[in-house]
């Protein structure tokens, strides 16, 4: 009985850490699209201001960064010098980066 119950313990273990496997890749790959697509669409917010087109509202960009592309956002900044005279997106976009690296280490440190 006390084998039994033991194997179904260590069953209940392995899917646990099989869970939280997929869902570290599924962050990981969430984080990744989502930084890349900021960072692009900073660039083509910068092309549309140069050539006077139909601009990308400030607010989007800004609830792309919150939702974890702030890293694709800074970037985005400093390699297209974009935004980067903006008090709202100096300040905002290093606290919202601040913000996911404490909740990654936060989220990284706690047991199941």
């Amino acid at each position: 009985m006390y084998i039994l119950l033991c194997f179904k313990k260590a069953t209940i273990q392995q899917k646990i850490c099989t869970f939280t496997t997929k869902m570290t890749y599924l962050i990981f790959y969430f984080l990744a699209t989502i930084n890349m697509v900021t960072f692009i669409l900073f660039g083509l917010d910068k092309y549309k201001a140069q050539h006077h087109k139909w601009r990308i509202p400030e607010f989007h960009l800004l609830l792309l960064a919150f939702c974890g592309g702030a890293i694709g956002g800074l970037l985005g900044m400093k390699l297209f010098h974009h935004k980067t005279q903006h008090t709202k997106f100096k300040i905002l976009i290093p606290l919202f980066i601040i913000v996911h690296t404490m909740a990654c280490v936060l989220l990284y440190n706690t047991e199941l």
